[in-house]
C-alpha cells in the first residue's frame, strides 16, 4: 500500500517505508485520562504470513522481493536510509532486540544469552552476554569492539561521523569487557529506559571504526557480516541487490539459497506480478482487487485444439466467410476480421495476465504506522489552539478509516494513541483529552476564536443605516433633509430604474461564489462597487416588491447583503477562514486523496474554506511537510517499540534558532510544549516500565488536547505472494525471520518461483 511516510530519522533510524499547552484542560482531567491500565479493548491485527514450520519448507531456490528502489546506503544510520535499507539489513546484520508480534522488543537468542540492568546505582550499567557461537563472516567473533566503536560513532562527540541521530548513545558513559571476551558492559551516565533500542543494528568495528568507511564505505557494501545471509552484489543500473546464504551462520539454515531485492516502482508492481519477475511485493487495493479477480477466473478458450471438419477455422476466419456469402463487401469484411482477430489476442492476452495472478495470495494485515491529519501551528489561523482543537472536533475519525480499510476487509478503528497502537503494551486511548467529533462543540470554539459566520465580509466603513445614523448625527431630520439637498430626487429616480437589474447581478454573484468554492478558493466581496448593491445606491429588494413602502432603502454606499453562501463561510475582520491542503498527486496516493476530499467535504459543512494542492510525491514531504509549507497535510509515522526516545523529537517543541528560523526535529506540526517535553524526558529516564508508560500516556494526553496532529487510521498492509511461499507476508509488528522463508513443496525445491526466473 503507497502512503506517503515519514522514519523516524533522527529519533533513532528508518524503521519503515516513511510527526504547546492548550490552557483549557487541568491537570487532573489529563491525569485522569491517562491513569488507568492498558486497554483491556486493544488487540492487534494479526499478521498475515501462512506460517509454517520449517520442515515443510524445501531446501534451495531463489526469492525475488520488490523494493521500491536500490537503496542510496546500507547504513541505516545515516540521514537517506530508506525502507529498503531496513529491510536488506535485517537479513544482513544483528537485531538484538527485534520487534514481536505484539511490538514489543523481544531479545534475539541467535546473538545475545543474556541482557539486563545488573546495576541501577549509582549508575545503570547493562551487562550483554553475547552467543558464543556468533561472529562474523570473516571468522572473527563478535564483542565488545563492536559495541565500542558503533557507540563512538553514534554518540554526536565526534562530528566527523555523519550521522542522523544519537539518542541514547549520547547517554553512554563507558563500554568495557566483562569477565571475558563474550561479556559487554555498558555504564550510563544518566538511566535510559529504551537501552534495548541500542546497537541494533550492530555492524562490525570495520565499518563503524573510522569516519570515512562509516560516512562512505557502508554506502553500498559491506564485506562483514552476521545474520542467515550476506551481500553477494549491488547492482544499481540492474536494480538488485542479491544475497546469498552466510556459511557461518550459526543459527538455524536459511531455506532459501538467495535472496534478490528487485527494485519495483509501485505502478508497475501488477505488471512485475503478471510477468513473473518478483514473488513478493507490497501492493495498492487495484492491484489486490486484480489478484482477487485472478483467483475467480475459470478456464476460457484455452483448451486443446478441436479437431474434424472445420477445426481449423478460426472464429475471426468464419466470420469473413459468412459476410463474403451473403454479399458484404470485402473490404468490410477484412476490418470485421481485424476487429475479431485484436479482440481475441486481447482476450487472450488477459486471460494469460490471470492466470500469473492467480498464482498469488493477498496476505493482509496491519501495518505498524497510522496516518495523521497534520495541523501546522507555527502561524495562522492554525496557530490558535482553538482553532486546531474546532477542526479536530469536525472530523468523523470513524467515517475516514472506514473509508480507508473497510472495503479491504481490515478493522477501521481509529487509533487512540501518539505513540502505541492497538495491541502493543502501554496502549492506552486518550482522545478523550480532545473530545469527541461534535460540530457544535466546534463550532462554538470557532467562535470564542473570533471566526464567524459572515465574519469573511468587511463591514462597510463609516456609515450606520435607519435610525442609529440619525441618533449618531444627534436626532436630526436626516430623510427630510437628504430629500431637499439638491439632485437627490434625480439620483433617486435613476436608482429605481436601475433596481431592475438587481436579481440578475446578485444571481451572478451566487454563481461565482460557487464556482470559487467549487475550485477549492474563496474570494470574499469588499466595499469596492462589485460587492454593493447595483448602481452602489443601496436600494433593497424591498423597493421593487409590491406593497414595498416607499422609501425604504438604506443610505447610498451602503453594502448589499451578502449572498447567503458568503454568510455562511467563517470569517474574521473580513477575512475567510481558509486553510492549505497540501496533498500528494502520485499513483500510489489515490487513498489519501480520497480521505483529502473527505475532510474538505466535513470542514466545508462548518464553513471552513480549504483549497486543495496537489504536489508530486517526491517533492511532497522535502518541500512541503518538512519546510512547513502547508495548513493542513497527511502523512504517517511508523510504530516503535520506544516510543519515550523516538516520540520526543516528534512531538518536541521548537526552538527559535539564531536566524530566526524554527529549530523542529521531527515536530513538522511546529505544536510543542514545555510539559509535553518534561514528561517524555522523564519516561525516557524511568527505568521502572509501568512508571514510564503512565508517564507516556500523560505526554500523549496533552499532545491529543494541543491538537497539532490527529491520528485517523492504521495503514492497511497488503502484500502479493506467491502461494508456494511461507513464512512471509503481512508482517504487521515482527521483523521477518529470514532465515524461514521458502517454497514448499516439490515444485520449490531448487527452481525459481513460477519457473520464469
Amino acid at each position: 500500500m503507497s502512503h506517503v511516510g515519514v522514519p523516524r530519522g533522527t529519533a533513532r533510524k528508518r524503521r519503515s517505508v516513511a510527526l504547546l499547552a492548550t490552557g483549557v484542560l487541568t491537570i487532573p482531567v489529563l491525569a485522569g485520562c491517562t491513569s488507568e491500565s492498558e486497554d483491556p479493548t486493544s488487540v492487534a491485527v494479526p499478521q498475515d504470513i501462512a506460517p509454517a514450520s520449517r520442515d515443510r519448507v524445501a531446501d534451495g531456490s531463489t526469492l525475488n522481493w520488490a523494493i521500491d528502489a536500490v537503496p542510496s546506503t546500507l547504513n541505516a544510520f545515516q540521514a537517506d536510509a530508506d525502507s529498503a535499507t531496513t529491510r536488506i539489513t535485517g537479513a544482513l546484520l544483528p537485531s538484538l532486540f527485534p520487534m514481536d508480534a505484539k511490538g514489543e522488543p523481544r531479545l534475539n537468542p541467535d546473538y545475545l544469552e543474556s541482557a539486563k540492568v545488573i546495576e541501577q546505582e549509582p549508575k545503570q550499567v547493562v551487562l550483554y552476554k553475547l552467543n558464543q557461537q556468533a561472529v562474523w563472516s570473516d571468522g572473527r567473533e563478535i564483542g565488545a569492539p563492536d559495541f565500542v566503536a558503533q557507540w563512538r560513532a553514534l554518540s554526536g562527540r565526534d562530528s566527523a561521523f555523519w550521522t542522523a541521530r544519537n539518542a541514547g548513545y549520547e547517554r553512554i558513559e563507558k563500554i568495557e569487557r566483562g569477565k571475558d571476551d563474550l561479556q559487554v558492559r555498558v555504564t550510563f551516565s544518566k538511566p535510559y529506559a529504551d537501552w534495548r533500542s541500542l546497537f541494533s543494528p550492530l555492524y562490525p568495528k570495520e565499518v563503524t571504526g573510522a569516519p570515512g568507511t562509516f560516512n562512505d564505505g557502508a554506502r553500498t557494501t559491506l564485506k562483514n557480516t552476521a545474520g542467515p545471509f550476506r551481500l553477494r552484489s549491488v547492482n544499481k543500473p540492474r536494480g538488485t541487490v542479491v544475497l546469498d546464504r552466510n556459511p557461518r551462520w550459526w543459527g538455524d539454515e536459511a531455506r532459501l539459497d538467495s535472496l534478490v531485492f528487485r527494485a519495483v516502482e509501485p505502478g508497475r508492481r501488477t505488471d512485475a506480478l503478471t510477468e513473473g519477475t518478483v514473488d513478493v511485493a507490497d501492493i495498492d487495493p487495484a492491484t489486490a482487487n486484480s489478484i482477487a479477480l485472478a483467483a475467480r477466473y475459470r478456464g476460457g478458450n484455452g483448451g486443446p485444439p478441436a479437431h474434424g471438419p472445420g477445426a481449423g477455422i478460426t472464429p475471426a476466419a468464419a466470420l469473413r466467410s459468412w459476410a463474403l456469402a451473403h454479399g458484404s463487401d470485402e473490404e468490410a469484411a477484412e476490418k470485421a476480421q481485424a476487429a475479431r482477430e485484436e479482440t481475441r489476442e486481447a482476450v487472450a492476452v488477459y486471460a494469460a495476465e490471470q492466470k500469473s495472478l492467480s498464482g498469488f495470495a493477498v496476505r493482509r494485515s496491519l501495518e505498524p504506522s497510522y496516518t495523521q491529519l497534520a495541523l501546522n501551528g507555527e502561524s495562522g489561523p492554525l496557530s490558535d489552539d482553538r482553532v486546531r482543537r474546532a477542526i479536530a472536533r469536525t472530523l468523523d475519525r470513524q467515517e475516514l478509516a472506514d473509508a480507508v480499510l473497510k472495503p479491504l476487509g481490515l478493522p477501521a478503528k481509529p487509533p487512540g494513541s501518539h505513540l502505541a497502537l492497538a495491541g502493543q503494551p502501554g496502549y492506552k486511548d486518550g482522545s478523550g483529552a480532545l473530545g469527541e467529533q461534535d460540530t457544535k462543540e466546534a463550532q462554538a470554539l470557532l467562535a470564542d476564536a473570533g471566526w464567524t459566520p459572515g465574519g469573511a465580509v468587511r463591514s462597510p466603513q463609516d456609515t450606520k443605516a435607519g435610525s442609529e445614523a440619525e441618533k449618531k448625527d444627534g436626532g436630526k431630520k436626516a430623510a427630510d433633509e437628504k430629500d431637499e439637498k439638491a439632485g437627490k430626487k434625480d439620483e433617486r429616480a435613476e436608482d429605481t430604474e436601475k433596481a431592475g437589474k438587481k436579481d440578475e447581478r446578485a444571481e451572478d454573484t451566487e454563481k461565482d461564489d460557487k464556482a470559487s468554492r467549487e475550485e477549492g478558493e474563496y474570494t470574499v466581496g469588499d466595499d469596492k462597487p462589485g460587492s454593493r448593491s447595483p448602481g452602489g445606491s443601496g436600494v433593497t429588494a424591498q423597493d421593487k416588491q409590491p406593497g414595498g413602502v416607499a422609501g425604504a432603502y438604506a443610505p447610498a454606499g451602503t453594502a448589499a447583503p451578502a449572498p447567503a453562501a458568503v454568510r455562511s463561510r467563517l470569517g474574521k475582520d473580513g477575512k475567510p477562514l481558509s486553510l492549505r491542503f497540501v496533498l500528494p498527486s502520485g499513483p500510489g496516493s489515490q487513498s489519501l486523496r480520497t480521505v483529502g476530499e473527505k475532510i474538505v467535504e466535513m470542514l466545508d459543512s462548518i464553513g471552513i474554506s480549504t483549497q486543495v494542492t496537489k504536489v508530486a510525491d517526491d517533492s511532497y514531504f522535502k518541500d512541503h511537510i518538512a519546510s512547513g509549507d502547508y495548513d493542513l497535510a497527511l502523512y504517517s509515522w511508523p510504530a516503535t517499540a520506544y516510543p519515550a526516545t523516538d516520540g520526543r523529537p516528534i512531538f518536541a517543541k521548537p526552538e527559535p534558532a539564531t536566524d530566526g528560523s524554527l529549530l523542529v526535529a521531527q515536530n513538522y506540526t511546529r505544536v510543542g510544549s514545555d510539559h509535553i517535553d518534561q514528561l517524555f524526558d522523564r519516561a525516557v529516564a524511568e527505568l521502572d516500565a509501568t512508571a514510564s508508560r503512565d508517564l507516556l500516556k500523560q505526554a500523549d494526553a496533552r499532545i491529543w488536547a494541543a491538537a497539532g496532529s490527529i491520528p485517523l487510521y492504521q495503514r492497511p498492509q497488503l502484500v502479493a505472494v506467491d502461494k508456494k511461499l511461507a513464512n512471509i507476508g503481512a508482517f504487521g509488528f515482527a521483523a521477518p525471520r529470514y532465515q524461514d522463508i521458502g517454497f514448499t513443496g516439490r515444485q520449490a525445491a531448487g527452481s525459481p518461483a513460477n519457473g520464469k526466473k
